[in-house]
């Protein structure tokens, strides 16, 4: 089903992938870990390594490991191949995950996946762990990881929102939206987007981090999350049931 087949007012779930969805079980450290002795740089500690997972992968193998830039793409190219041939198929949906997605759509929610992952690589992830068609639409970086101008989180929501037509300037529009994500960036590109925030604590984020970016809520199951979403996003069959009720009143 496409965003076109519903009403601009419909609610909408957006979703961080890695860490949020998806568990890499090592697979994004591991890779970055194989890349790096591969072309025999300095491996970060595992702290920092943890770090890196959810900003561009260039960005944090400049930034934080200190992958010379003239050595950028060959580094990158040498992980995705490994990501590709083992860390995807290692990948795993957290617990709970796919039955909440699937209750979300059943209830008349729009789903989408905003995240920092090239966007190809990332359809390839949700197909082979079996989520692509919870989705409606499915928003990344760019493929080409050696922009020089990376797209930024919230640039990314805002693309997804304007997928879902919720694009509008009138000041609740935004309301019919939140974000889910494990990272900073995640609470940082919702409430830049006039979104609340809901952090997951299974994902890569510190200690306070996300409610030091802004989260509206820190979850710690899909129980939660799904409660959580339903507080500040009531079901789209909720409302239609009360606005029916309005209008006999």
């Amino acid at each position: 089903m496409t965003a076109d087949a519903f009403h601009p007012a419909t609610p909408a779930v957006l979703f961080d992938l890695d860490g949020t969805l998806v568990d890499p079980a090592g697979a994004i450290t591991g890779g970055i870990t194989q890349a790096l002795a591969q072309h025999e740089l300095p491996i970060p500690p595992d702290a920092v390594l943890r770090s890196m997972v959810g900003p561009p992968l260039a960005q944090s193998l400049g930034a934080v490991a200190g992958v010379p830039a003239d050595r950028l793409g060959a580094v990158i190219a040498t992980y995705r191949d490994r990501y590709r041939a083992e860390g995807m198929a290692a990948s795993r949906v957290y617990p709970g995950v796919a039955d909440l997605l699937t209750r979300l759509r059943e209830r008349g929610y729009r789903l989408a996946v905003a995240t920092q992952k090239p966007v190809g690589l990332a359809t390839e992830l949700l197909t082979a762990t079996g989520l692509v068609d919870a989705f409606d639409v499915v928003h990344g970086s760019s493929d080409d990881e050696e922009d020089p101008v990376p797209l930024t989180k919230t640039r990314i929501v805002a693309a997804a929102l304007a997928d879902l037509g919720i694009d509008g300037p009138a000041a609740g529009e935004r309301a019919r939206a939140v974000m889910v994500g494990d990272r900073r960036h995640d609470m940082i590109g919702a409430t830049e987007n006039g979104l609340a925030g809901i952090g997951v604590a299974w994902g890569f984020a510190g200690d306070r981090e996300l409610v030091d970016a802004g989260a509206a809520v820190v979850v710690g199951s899909a129980g939660e999350l799904e409660k959580a979403i339903a507080d500040l996003l009531r079901p789209p069959a909720e409302q239609t049931g009360r606005q029916g009720t309005e209008a006999t009143a």
